[in-house]
């Protein structure tokens, strides 16, 4: 592989300045991973607050049975039982459970979070473990029931599973029959291209999609097909288990609500007057909690000291609440806003792999933090990467195109190019004759109206559907041209649809098994082999 270090805009400014350090925006945060004195100032606060977190081996025993049934490799469990260690610290990060491992960015946010670990390892002289974070709690079923894969024609084909939830439950507690599975299984095997090791991963999906019977259960087992062996430990939000630890958590959030609002308004207010965009709601009466009632997830608001959902399903008083949490911990949840707070109860987190639009949210968070007694942790960006095959490094080496030029848009250096191929130059010609007929029709006009007045509109109208007759002509030359060219212009889209699909970075679109098949899992493991690389976030890989 040979790696270049490329500029990728993440469309957040707020990231893009935390991530190169600008002063304005530290104070944002407090903690900063360009810092080295700052890893050492969290261990010294996390030391400090461990008595204040879930007990350890609580949660290491909860995750062990966890891992156990989807991620039972044998590093796996090596790290829970350095977990368990008293001075044991983690890097930790999430995704939601996507079809087939959803998109690239999450390979790379896993592979992200074991290399931050071992270097902090490394650095600190103490154990740091890689935990990735699961959301399975989350319950927007449109992001993660489908995956893309490119075909020949070329274009990015969507596979969704066509389970059609009757309530916004938690994407953990939807159940997958085996038709839906195999449909989206055989859906997998056409679209991959006939390539080495296509029946390998056919395989490999096939094994872990058909073994769970719920999304978030399949891409457990998908990453720790990838990364068990690797030792990263996994962790579902949604894990009724955990929830039952969570408890007091959640009970410190219902009783310290009204305080948590007024630091996530005071945040986002600091935000948007350091001249930023707010990347996540902050609504007012927000509860930031969901409430799980008969199987559909409803967010939590207040009003008059009471908590309900907008449609009115539930009312609670604060007091009833606490008393519901009390009895039924796994009704309760968390929401983008709470989430870090939660984590950062439970484990002893050094530092969270984020990508830019976290990366913007949490620092919706850091005052919320401070109420319950924690600190915002060091925030590290993903790495980010760019695959290019070698048959499109190719057709770029003969078109004289960068991987910016594609970024900054093909379809105009696309339209120039064939255009070049017109040595008859007849784009030019039909304008020519164009600007002639104007010119000779409009003396024309004038003078038919000098008969007739109502001969004006009518001599422009036929001008008119001359034009018409000119554009039809010079469309079917064009579209000659196109025919003449088919070959070169599928180069073209090919190049575009690799790297640039459905007008998003590579990394938001496709799955890591359209890669691996072709260049088996090796692929994966020679990402592991990189450096982290906070000068170049984001690296093209030329396969």
């Amino acid at each position: 592989m040979n790696i270049i270090p490329e500029t990728l805009r993440a469309g957040s400014a707020l990231a893009e300045d935390y991530v190169q350090g600008t002063d304005r925006v530290l104070e944002l945060y407090g903690y900063h991973f360009r810092q080295t004195e700052d890893y050492k100032t969290r261990v010294e606060r996390l030391d400090e607050m461990e008595a204040q977190r879930i007990d350890r081996q609580a949660v290491v025993h909860c995750l062990r049975i966890y891992n156990q049934q989807h991620n039972g490799h044998a590093e796996v469990m090596e790290s829970l039982d350095r977990l368990s260690r008293s001075d044991a610290l983690v890097i930790v990060g999430g995704q939601q459970s996507g079809l087939f491992t959803g998109q690239l960015l999450v390979i790379y946010k896993a592979a992200t979070i074991i290399k931050a670990a071992h270097e902090a390892e490394q650095r600190l002289g103490r154990p740091v473990v890689p935990v990735f974070w699961v959301a399975g709690e989350d319950h927007d079923w449109d992001e993660v029931n489908h995956t893309y894969i490119m075909n020949g024609e070329p274009e990015a084909v969507k596979i969704k599973l066509r389970v059609q939830p009757e309530r916004r439950n938690s994407v953990s507690y939807i159940p997958l029959s085996p038709a839906h599975k195999e449909e989206a299984l055989l859906e997998l095997e056409r679209l991959l291209p006939d390539a080495e090791y296509k029946a390998d991963v056919l395989q490999q999906v096939r094994t872990a999609f058909m073994d769970s019977q719920y999304l978030s259960d399949a891409f457990a087992k998908m990453l720790g097909q990838f990364f068990g062996r690797y030792g990263l430990v996994l962790l579902d939000s949604a894990d009724p288990e955990l929830r039952k630890l969570e408890l007091p958590v959640f009970r410190r959030m219902i009783e310290s609500n009204d305080e948590l609002e007024a630091a996530y308004q005071m945040a986002a207010r600091q935000i948007e007057d350091a001249g930023y965009g707010i990347q996540a709601e902050v609504a007012e009466g927000g509860a930031n909690l969901f409430y799980i009632n008969k199987g559909e997830r409803l967010l939590l608001f207040k009003q008059n000291g009471v908590y309900g959902d907008r449609r009115g399903q539930v009312r609670f008083t604060k007091e009833e609440l606490l008393e519901e949490l009390e009895r039924h911990p796994e009704r309760f949840s968390n929401n983008v806003l709470t989430r870090p707070l939660m984590q950062d109860s439970l484990l002893p987190v050094l530092a969270t792999v984020l990508g830019h639009g976290e990366i913007s949210y949490w620092a919706i968070t850091r005052k919320a933090f401070e109420v319950l007694g924690l600190e915002m942790p060091i925030l590290q960006p993903r790495m980010s990467f760019t695959l290019i095959e070698p048959n499109v490094h190719k057709h770029m080496e003969g078109y004289g195109l960068t991987f910016q030029h594609i970024l900054d848009g093909l379809e105009p250096l696309k339209d120039k190019w064939l255009s070049a191929q017109d040595s008859l130059h007849m784009e030019e010609e039909f304008a020519a004759l164009r600007q002639e007929l104007f010119q000779l029709y409009e003396p024309v006009i004038e003078r038919a109206g000098r008969i007739e007045k109502g001969l004006i509109p009518l001599g422009e109208k036929n001008r008119d559907k001359i034009a018409e007759q000119l554009d039809f002509m010079e469309a079917r030359v064009r579209a000659a041209l196109v025919r003449k060219h088919e070959t070169a212009l599928r180069q073209w889209d090919l190049m575009g649809i690799s790297l640039l699909p459905l007008g998003r970075p590579q990394e938001r679109v496709y799955s890591i098994y359209q890669y691996t098949s072709r260049y088996g899992e090796g692929l994966v493991h020679g990402i592991m082999n990189l450096s982290l690389d906070w000068e170049h976030i984001h690296r093209t890989i030329y396969l």
